[in-house]
Parts: structure tokens; sequence; C-alpha cells
């Protein structure tokens, strides 16, 4: 079952890039249900795995996509659901492993339709929708967007790690929203990676990260990132106003997104103090 938990990791990601390189409109709808499906498989699998006292990590090896036709990469994937299938024979609940299989099923039939279509996602145009930047704006752009999107894909696993050994309904909520306000950057920032020409895997992310002794401290932490996050939002903003003013209005949305961000986060340090405090 660990196994498994890691390669649906993998295929999870897989699927989640094939999503972003795609300009298909039907090629990425499609991928982008299959790459949440496989998540929702991820936080199935994991939660019983804690339900049964088996310790895991988010460990997981590299996921080569650098590919010049979709075709390649849907193999790939099809490969890894077919890996997936096999290691269900480990899945003891049987309504879970049912419902794995049936999707798996369906995903590889689904897969194995989608035409084919040309990858420019590695052509390391770095241009964004015509827009002329000059050279240091590019350059903050690129190094931003490679940052923030490790940084996003980060949060989503620290979070859904704490909201996975949780039970407190209060703090769920808050690792929840921020989980989902995560993956809308993580592929917003990915589709301009694709079509900039520079998209990239996340690196793995050590356990350290996400194994938290200290909550409150990991919170406290975290609004201060945010915060940095916030003036190189802001920054980043100032640097394309004079060029584009789509992207300063977009780094100022996820700008202010982020002041939402830093008030859960001060919610739920709150909350625990409050909770240390009645104990």
């Amino acid at each position: 079952m660990k196994t498994l938990l890691v390669k649906t990791h993998e295929a999870w990601l897989a699927t989640l890039m094939a999503a972003l390189m795609s300009r298909t409109t039907e090629n990425k709808r499609v991928l982008t249900e299959f790459s949440d499906i496989l998540w929702r498989h991820f936080t199935w699998i994991e939660h019983d795995l804690i339900r049964r006292g088996i310790d895991y990590d988010y460990n997981r090896e590299n996921i080569p996509i650098k590919v010049e036709r979709l075709k390649v990469m849907l193999a790939d994937i099809i490969r890894r659901l077919n890996d997936l299938e096999i290691l269900l024979v480990r899945c003891e609940d049987t309504a879970l492993k049912e419902r794995i299989r049936t999707d798996l099923e369906y995903m590889r039939y689904a897969l194995g339709k989608l035409e084919d279509e040309e990858v420019k996602a590695f052509d390391m145009n770095r241009r964004y929708r015509k827009i002329e930047l000059d050279q240091e704006a590019t350059d903050a752009l690129t190094l931003f967007l490679f940052e923030e999107s490790y940084k996003e894909y980060e949060l989503i696993m620290i979070y859904n790690y704490l909201k996975a050994h949780s039970d407190d309904a209060f703090l769920n909520r808050i690792f929840q929203i921020l989980i989902d306000e995560s993956f809308f950057h993580l592929r917003s920032f990915g589709e301009m990676m694709a079509e900039m020409g520079i998209l990239g895997v996340p690196r793995v992310i050590h356990e350290s990260l996400y194994k938290v002794a200290d909550i409150e401290k990991f919170l406290l932490d975290g609004i201060e990132e945010e915060i940095a996050a916030k003036e190189q939002c802001k920054e980043l903003s100032d640097a394309v106003a004079s060029k584009s003013d789509e992207l300063a209005k977009f780094f100022d949305f996820i700008n202010y997104q982020e002041n939402y961000h830093i008030e859960l986060m001060r919610e739920a340090v709150a909350y625990f103090r409050a909770k240390r405090v009645d104990g």
C-alpha cells in the first residue's frame, strides 16, 4: 500500500503536468479532471494507511515530462495506471479497491482516445501571450514562476499531511481552503510556465517539511513567508506594469489572495493558543 501511494502520487503529478502542457481544450479538460481523480485516490489511500497505523512519506521518483508530442506523455500515464492496477492487489479495503480499479479502467480507455498534439511547453521561448517584456522583467518572471510553483506544490503536500492527521474540524476547514488555493496557484503558474516553454515538475519535498512537530510555529513561520511572497508579487507587478497591464493585474490578484491566506493562518494560530490556555 505504501508503494501504491507513491505510484499514485507520481501518476497524479504526471497527469497534472500533461494537462498543463496541452493546448487542446478537450485534452486539457480530460487530463485536468483525471488528475483531480488521481489526487482523490491519493488521499483515500493515505487515509487507509493512517487507519491501519502504517507510517509513510511523500518521497517519489523524478517524473520525466520533456516530450515533443502529447501521445508520448499519454502512453506514459497509461503505463502508470496499469502499474497502479497491479498494485491494487495489496489493498484490503474492497470498496476502495473496486472504486480505484474502475476509475483506472475508464481513464485508460479515455486517455487512449485523446488526439495527439505538438507540445511546446519546453521550447524555452520565455514569452507570455506576445507580451513584450525586457530582459530584467523576463528574468524576474521566470524566477518567480519556478520558485512559486514549487512553493505551491510544497504547501499542497504539507497542508494535506496536516489535514490527514487531524480530527479537528476547525483546523481541517482552514487546511482544506489553503490546499484548494494552492492548487489554483500551482495550475495558474504552471499554465504560464507552459506558455513560456519552461514547464517543470516541482522537486521532491523533504519529510521534515510536512511531518511538523510544532504546528503553531509552522503557521507563524508560514505567515512570515506569505508576507515575503506578497512583497515579491508586488515587486513583480511593478516590474511588468509598464509593459503589461494584464500581467500586473494578475499578480496583484494573486497578491490580494495571499491576504486571506495570512488571516486564515492567524485564525489557526489563535485557535492553538486558545486551546493551550483552556487545556
